[in-house]
């Protein structure tokens, strides 16, 4: 019916991301039939045909990857000269993009969990390919991808909350890409070797290319820092202007949050769900720490600073300390710094926002997840009946509506702490037990 409702070359069908995307599925569901239609093999000719001329090299990231693997994935399929010519020009794409895409720590380049995932699934489909097509040129790939694999499954482990599901930093939802026990059980069921972070209480795993920190606490508890950079320097297009911001799970629930991302495109509420407003991170002078613009734009942008991770222990117990700077803010008058440090014990977390330089008004947001609930006496009251307390000093609190975003097309409303900064440094401090 698609084909009969499609005809070339016009319409949203026939964007090159989309030919991508669906030129791997036909080549899947054509290759487990016994007989496949002449029509469908000749518009899955058509479509590999309208995908090379336009392979996506002014968009780049994840797009020109998922045109290589569709190259790649017709190239297998068909036999003859227009095959060979199809693969050898989705291998070269394969080539250049994982080497160049991934990062040593396992990370994708664009730092979204959601895609990085996505293009997780893509390189086991790929080791998959290899393994039933005899294609000897894909063959000898795979190995490099079981590596690539490997060490993303570990990053997305670290990036992923003890509910099983991604965090919010840049453009994230459920729903969009595989689950990470759905990539593990993938890669498994491929014989890819399959590692994990440190565990433990106030373990620490920082994905320092990326720019990660991981923190493990009590069962069911983790803490994901941003100390990152807003993401490959010439495509950041899904970035968010998060930096310093972080997430926090507790007793398997998840705590503090990152509003997340309900829409694409270039409207008002794209804007807002990418601003540093929509972030648990500092606002300073009602600016974005990165310029995020037109919806996949961004200006100047914050970097940060190096990364000190310090332990300690004394007759009191032990303590993690993670403290980072980033110098987006620099171009306002004053030339402000945003400096956040992390302090964890095993029943505490204490986060201490300072700015150095001249500002205006700065505020510092902590987004509850939605099933979290305000008690009367500075509580956080959880879905599992657990309490947390909380503190700030250095500050004006106030509470606001706000909204979480966990898959396209969903709003859900949720509570922020607001902390208004009345001198240059507040504190603000959660306990549980």
């Amino acid at each position: 019916r698609w084909i009969d409702d499609n005809p070339p070359p016009a319409g949203n069908g026939w964007e090159p991301y989309v030919l991508s995307l669906r030129l791997v599925n036909l080549v899947k569901w054509c290759a487990r039939r016994r007989t496949v239609p002449e029509a469908w093999i000749a518009s899955i000719a058509q479509q590999a045909q309208a995908l090379a001329v336009q392979e996506e090299r002014h968009i780049l990231a994840n797009h020109l990857f998922a045109n290589g693997k569709a190259l790649t994935f017709v190239g297998a399929f068909f036999d003859g000269d227009i095959g060979t010519r199809w693969l050898k020009r989705g291998l070269r794409i394969l080539d250049r993009e994982v080497e160049e895409q991934f990062l040593n720590d396992g990370g994708h380049f664009e730092l979204s969990p959601m895609y990085h995932s996505t293009l997780l699934w893509d390189l086991c489909d790929l080791v998959n390919l290899a393994g039933v097509s005899g294609v000897r040129q894909i063959e000898d790939r795979s190995a490099a991808w079981r590596g690539v694999i490997a060490r993303g499954l570990v990053w997305l482990t670290g990036m992923s909350h003890p509910d099983g599901e991604i965090a919010f930093f840049n453009d994230c939802a459920f729903g969009i890409a595989p689950r990470l026990d759905q990539v593990r059980a993938y890669a498994e069921i491929l014989g890819c070797a399959v590692e994990s972070l440190p565990t433990g209480l106030l373990s620490v795993a920082h994905l320092a290319e990326s720019g990660y920190v991981v923190i493990g606490l009590e069962e069911g508890g983790k803490a994901i820092l941003d100390v990152a950079e807003v993401g490959s320097s010439y495509q950041p297009g899904h970035a968010h202007a998060d930096t310093l911001s972080f997430e926090l799970s507790l007793y398997g629930q998840r705590v503090l949050v990152n509003s997340g991302t309900s829409c694409y495109g270039t409207d008002a509420e794209r804007q807002r769900q990418r601003a540093t407003a929509a972030h648990s991170t500092v606002e300073v002078d009602g600016e974005d720490s990165s310029e995020v613009w037109a919806g996949f734009r961004v200006a100047r942008r914050a970097r940060p600073g190096p990364v000190l991770i310090r332990r300690h222990s004394d007759s009191d117990g032990e303590s993690l300390l993670v403290q980072c700077s980033h110098d987006g803010y620099r171009r306002l008058r004053g030339s402000p710094v945003h400096q956040r440090q992390w302090l964890f014990t095993p029943q505490s977390l204490c986060v201490t926002d300072t700015l150095k330089g001249r500002f205006g008004e700065a505020v510092s947001r902590f987004h509850l997840h939605p099933d979290v609930r305000l008690g009367e006496n500075q509580e956080l009251l959880l879905a599992g009946g657990q309490q947390i307390r909380w503190s700030a000093t250095g500050g004006q609190v106030r509470t606001v509506d706000s909204t979480w975003h966990p898959r396209f097309g969903e709003s859900v409303p949720n509570c922020c702490l607001e902390v208004r900064f009345v001198g240059n440094a507040l504190t603000v401090e959660f306990h549980w037990n």
